[in-house]
């Protein structure tokens, strides 16, 4: 018995990690959002969410249906008459920021649409009713949302028409539906680290894995969790999944599964019997997840390791009132000088609370092993490129002296917008969504436009003269990319339906 003992105690010395006492706090008043109409709508989702630049949180409003989008440093009374995103005919279920680009956001309506808009740098000085793209394809409310995490402009969209639709948001093109997989019910859908494959939960209680692109249902686990409640599920980095559930007693629990095996899951952990739909947020830089319910007044969080028992409960953030929403900041937006990796936005009845997750250190200096490289704005393929059957990794950065990018860098992002069309008084031809380069855009990308400001006239005409050059084989060069891509698209097309013995 003491050698079990000595061994059992060796085990937890052996298992020593760096997030074992993360600390998490909630912001001091004055820094909280306050007098904010916060959605009453009871669909099962987030209801905020904030980037490195804004939070966006959906609000009651009459005839329609609204979501506010603040500057992320904003604090205070929100003024009744702020203006707001309101071009939605019926209530916002779900918002979701473009992951490569922060003024680009989606919204899910019950009036069976999907809108983005395109946000401006200030923020909104009018109330914003036309959107750049309006999705169509549901037939009925629309409540999931999910940006690809690595391929420009392609988003997933879930309704309650039991249908899953990718849609390609530069052009506006229903690329890919899946209308067979799921009889009843979607409950989440998140995409694994790459894009390439997705995983859902629906109310039939079953976790399946689906290849979009080709429209097959990979795995199927029947009877994840075994209560009637919702699931949610997400994709970690290794490529398991994580879903929560409810127990046939109505427990709150926590499964973790490999995906090469679905028989049974690798960890089990029951929670408690509370009624709120726990929601999964998973980072993956720190292999942490933190579990979030509607209506509860904690934060689990917990850390996903490769040895048993897999899934390791650290503590529980908690605090007097309960949450009816709650959003997570991606990590470009944390503030890295304060050793925080994580941070929730708390949505009150009226309020919108910022709580920190700090790992308490002594050294100023920048803390590496708590801030491996994390996945930045820039996306590893184009639209065509994916739907052609590419995969790839998210392009990673250092967040070393903290996410500040230089008006440069600034600059550079804008050839990784989505091409959307322009917001134009036009209604012809100026209002599709067909890519253009602006020769401003390639002037301020050249290295050498400082020094061009201090050159003779004759040389910038002639720096001047080269740059339209390259624009000329610039667009020339776009034009063939998307012949090749529009004719890649439609042999893909075809051989799925060879595949699938239409032909």
């Amino acid at each position: 018995m003491d050698e079990l003992n000595v061994m059992s105690f060796r085990r937890g010395v052996v298992r020593q990690s760096k997030f074992r006492h993360v600390f998490a706090q909630a912001w001091k008043t004055e820094h909280c959002l306050d007098d904010v109409r916060v959605t009453r709508v009871t669909w099962e989702a987030p209801l905020c969410a904030p980037n490195p630049k804004f939070i966006a949180v959906i609000v009651e409003a009459g005839g329609g249906g609204a979501f506010l989008v603040l500057p992320l440093n904003k604090s205070g009374r929100v003024d009744q008459n702020t203006p707001t995103v309101c071009g939605h005919a019926a209530p916002v279920l779900d918002v979701q920021w473009c992951p490569h680009d922060d003024n680009v956001i989606a919204s899910a309506s019950e009036d069976c649409t999907v809108k983005v808009w395109q946000i401006p740098d200030e923020g909104l000085k009018a109330p914003m009713t036309e959107a750049v793209v309006t999705l169509e394809g549901h037939s009925k409310r629309v409540g999931i949302l999910a940006w690809h995490p690595t391929a420009l402009n392609i988003l997933l969209t879930a309704g309650c028409d039991n249908l899953v639709c990718v849609w390609d948001v530069g052009t506006g093109e229903l690329v890919y539906q899946l209308s067979d997989a799921h009889p009843d019910l979607i409950y989440s859908v998140c995409w694994n680290r790459e894009g390439s494959v997705v995983c859902t939960t629906c109310k039939d209680k079953a976790l399946r894995i689906i290849d979009p692109r080709r429209g097959t249902v990979l795995k199927v686990k029947e009877k994840a969790h075994d209560g009637t409640r919702p699931m949610r599920a997400v994709f970690l980095s290794d490529g398991k999944i994580l879903t929560t559930g409810f127990s046939r007693m109505s427990e709150r629990q926590l499964a973790l599964w490999d995906t090469n095996d679905l028989t049974e899951p690798m960890a089990v952990q029951e929670m408690d019997t509370s009624n709120g739909v726990l929601l999964p947020f998973y980072d993956p830089d720190t292999s942490m997840v933190y579990l979030c319910g509607k209506g509860d007044c904690t934060i689990r969080y917990f850390e996903v390791t490769d040895e048993s028992p897999y899934v390791h409960f650290i503590s529980l953030y908690s605090s007097k009132e309960p949450q009816r929403g709650a959003g997570f900041l991606c990590k470009r937006g944390v503030d890295v000088n304060k050793c925080e990796i994580a941070r929730f936005y708390k949505l009150h009845e009226r309020k919108v609370e910022p709580i920190s997750m700090t790992v308490p250190r002594k050294s100023d200096l920048f803390q590496g092993d708590l801030y491996p490289d994390t996945a930045g704005s820039e996306p590893s393929l184009l639209a065509e490129d994916w739907i052609a059957g590419q995969d790839a990794p998210p392009i990673l950065i250092s967040l070393s002296g903290g996410y500040v990018a230089p008006p440069s860098k600034q600059r550079d992002t804008l050839r990784g917008r989505p091409k959307l069309p322009p917001q134009s008084d036009d209604s012809g031809p100026a209002a599709t969504a067909t890519p253009v380069v602006k020769e401003t855009e390639v002037e301020t990308t050249a290295p050498a436009r400082v020094a061009q400001e201090t050159e003779a006239v004759p040389d910038r005409a002639k720096e001047d003269d080269q740059l339209n050059e390259i624009l000329t084989e610039v667009k020339a060069l776009k034009a063939v990319v998307q012949a090749q891509g529009q004719r890649i698209d439609m042999l893909e097309r075809q051989l799925a339906r060879i595949e699938d013995g239409d032909v």
